[in-house]
């Protein structure tokens, strides 16, 4: 089987990185309307209770399948399913910050969502790095 191609998921993609700031301040930044944006497209605004739907201002819909405050948030996003996921690495005063999406409908698609993921990774570090 191709590398990023599941039985179950079909293509995926993920991308993760370790960011000198400690679980909470990567949440807020995550969670906020500002890291909500970077994620998912403007004008997607989350509640965290699982069910509930959103529509960027691009027009993309979406479903909260699951939202674990300080811990992961896990969407539908189109015919996609997209999740962050925060775990503290080393003493705590780090956060390892993790990007994953699924059901990608080729392996063309999971390369530009890789992209995609990586320019949101640098975005986010930015963002956090100014605070």
């Amino acid at each position: 089987m191709p590398t990023g191609l599941t039985k179950d998921a079909g293509w995926q993609i993920g991308v993760s990185r370790t960011l000198p700031h400690p679980v909470a301040i990567v949440w807020d930044f995550i969670s906020s309307p500002e890291g909500t944006a970077l994620r998912l497209g403007p004008g997607a605004v989350l509640a965290p209770e699982r069910g509930t739907p959103y529509r960027t201002a691009g027009g993309v819909p979406g479903e909260v399948r699951g939202y674990r405050p300080a811990d992961r948030i896990r969407v539908t996003h189109g015919t996609t399913t997209v999740q962050v996921a925060l775990a503290p690495a080393g003493d705590g005063a780090r956060t390892m910050l993790r990007f994953h999406q699924e059901h990608l409908a080729s392996a063309e698609e999971r390369e530009r969502r890789r992209a995609h993921w990586r320019r949101v990774m640098d975005q986010v570090a930015t963002a956090l790095d100014r605070r």
